[in-house]
């Protein structure tokens, strides 16, 4: 299928070539065991999401489901393609109506709401570029990204008090000229969905460049600032390894990424390749997670797909997932934290399904993975996917050889795409990260023998003890083992003798209670299998684990708390 086939030709197509719109912005072929091995993006030069994808594909399936969403009171909405094209016009025309233009930064807070599924085509449409953000924020957050993006429009969830916050956010920052709150009136906002509802359905194209800025997101970071990282429009194309030859979507299927529309992870699970791929998008809209709950929703709308961090599915474990009827579902897959073996063995006992494992950063799309089709090594992050060249690399930037802890980076190649534009006012630190002429990920790992990527940790998380580099992550994975772990993260704390001990800080499990005896039970327990350098000396026993806003646990704090109690 050639590139030059979008626009209105494609509705004269067959059903099967019209569910594929993906092969009209890519090449590719699989080896002799269907597994990805080159990928190469081709697109016009106006390419634009919204237009080229939504659009088409309410013209050629318009009646196929593009969202299924429901919440906690088991409300539901089912939104078409055609639904989406709609809506996303209307929103369009709406939000030019009140200064949105092409190149303005635009906040959108929508939590699991509805109407992100077409306000942030709307703005694709428009040329804006779009900053999706958590509920989370506190007020100094969002004037930090006020001022490092200039943000000028905000879009608010009619939740809490977020509209609130942004509105105050207004009185404090000039830049921000206007509110826009869903579904209910705010002092001082305008009621979008009110907008919405009189604005026309008719738009007209607005011509943008598909390498102009389209997305920023902010990381949430385990130490300093926020980042924002500026996305242009052929990201979204590059999601489609992500959905297609990782998390296995399928045409007319249901994918459920567990991930809030404020996180790079909703990117990843919730819109671009699935669409591209022909596939509906599962939305739950909870604020309090319950494993059962989430469950229960795979269940009740047959998803097909399914992403989550491994969290997620240490809670399911907990819940046996033989309980509930997961028949439809042919594919699981996780990212945002490394695998532990126990998660893995634990969920595929219950389901008979294998977690694919996959790696890449909110300046990414999909850099290493097992992919559809290949055989997965329990705990490996996979191997590298077409779209890049990876390889491991010490403190100078030179490869190192097979089983050799290095930092995962990226040589630059000529069909590298999904990789960021750069940091949004911040030029040092976007040099910084491509030092030597690779782009360095801050995250360590060992290629094997066959090839696949083994995570160790951020290269911040190193403990250094009697010589040794040890990395938390494999004494976490024995951790994980002991049923009395729910959660746990190895950190070095300083000692004479060593350098550093290691520590090991948990959050039990429920049934089971702090106790000398249990400590030392768990200690002994790790211990007996590990090397003797990587013992642990210390546990501690805490409540809950500190964690990013993005539910990432922060060892950095565990360290500083750490520091403080020996001072």
């Amino acid at each position: 299928i050639s590139c030059s086939l979008v626009g209105s030709e494609m509705c004269i197509r067959d059903r099967e070539i019209i569910m594929q719109l993906f092969k009209n912005f890519c090449d590719y072929t699989l080896d002799k065991n269907g597994v990805l091995e080159k990928f190469e993006l081709k697109y016009p030069d106006n390419y634009n999401f919204g237009y080229d994808v939504v659009d088409e594909m309410a013209k050629c399936a318009p009646n196929d489901i593009a969202v299924q969403w429901t919440n906690v009171h088991n409300e539901r909405k089912t939104f078409t393609f055609s639904d989406i094209a709609t809506l996303s016009n209307k929103a369009a025309n709406a939000l030019r109506n009140n200064g949105v233009k092409k190149g303005d930064k635009v906040l959108v807070i929508l939590k699991r709401n509805y109407e992100y599924w077409y306000i942030v085509p709307a703005l694709h449409k428009l040329g804006a570029v779009v900053i999706p953000a958590t509920n989370m924020l506190t007020l100094d957050d969002i004037t930090y990204r006020i001022e490092t993006a200039n943000i000028k429009f905000a879009v608010s969830t009619p939740d809490d008090v977020t509209a609130e916050t942004l509105v105050q956010a207004k009185t404090v920052k000039s830049q921000l000229e206007k509110v826009f709150v869903v579904r209910r009136d705010v002092e001082g906002s305008i009621n979008l969905t009110k907008e919405i509802e009189n604005a026309d359905e008719n738009l007209e194209r607005v011509e943008t460049k598909a390498k102009e800025p389209m997305l920023i997101y902010f990381t949430s970071g385990t130490t300093g600032y926020p980042k924002a990282v500026m996305h242009n429009h052929t990201y979204t194309l590059a999601h489609i390894v992500t959905a297609k030859f990782w998390q296995n979507v399928k045409e007319n299927g249901l994918h459920l990424t567990v991930a809030e529309t404020g996180w790079g992870k909703a990117s990843w699970g919730k819109i671009y390749g699935q669409w591209l791929c022909g596939c509906g998008v599962m939305v739950y809209d909870f604020d309090i997670f319950s494993p059962e709950k989430l469950l229960k929703v795979i269940e009740d709308f047959k998803v097909t797909s399914f992403c989550a961090p491994p969290t997620v599915y240490r809670y399911f474990i907990k819940k046996d997932m033989k309980k509930f009827d997961l028949s439809h579902l042919e594919h699981i897959t996780t990212a945002g934290e490394a695998l532990n073996p126990e998660v893995f063995e634990q969920v595929h006992k219950q389901t008979g399904l294998q977690i694919m494992e996959g790696f890449g950063q909110t300046e990414s799309v999909l850099m290493l993975g097992n992919l559809v089709g290949s055989t997965a090594k329990i705990g490996s992050l996979g191997k590298p996917t077409p779209l890049y060249n990876i390889m491991i690399a010490d403190n100078e930037g030179n490869r190192l050889p097979a089983n050799e802890v290095g930092e995962i980076v990226v040589i630059p190649s000529e069909n590298q795409h999904g990789i960021f534009m750069g940091y949004c006012g911040n030029e040092d630190l976007y040099a910084n990260v491509w030092k030597y002429g690779i782009y360095h990920t801050g995250d360590t790992a060992y290629m094997d023998d066959d090839g696949y990527y083994w995570y160790v940790g951020r290269i911040d998380d190193l403990i250094k003890t009697r010589g040794y580099r040890v990395g938390p992550f494999e004494i976490e994975n024995v951790l994980m083992e002991h049923p009395a772990v729910m959660e746990c993260a190895v950190t070095g704390i300083p000692d004479k003798a060593r350098g550093q001990a290691i520590k090991a800080t948990i959050h039990l499990a429920k049934g089971f209670d702090k106790s000398k005896e249990l400590m030392q039970d768990i200690k002994h327990f790790v211990n007996s299998k590990v090397a003797s350098y990587k013992h642990i000396q210390h546990i501690e026993f805490i409540d809950e684990m500190p964690k990013t806003i993005s539910g990432k646990i922060k060892r950095i704090d565990i360290r500083d708390i750490d520091r403080t109690k020996l001072c």
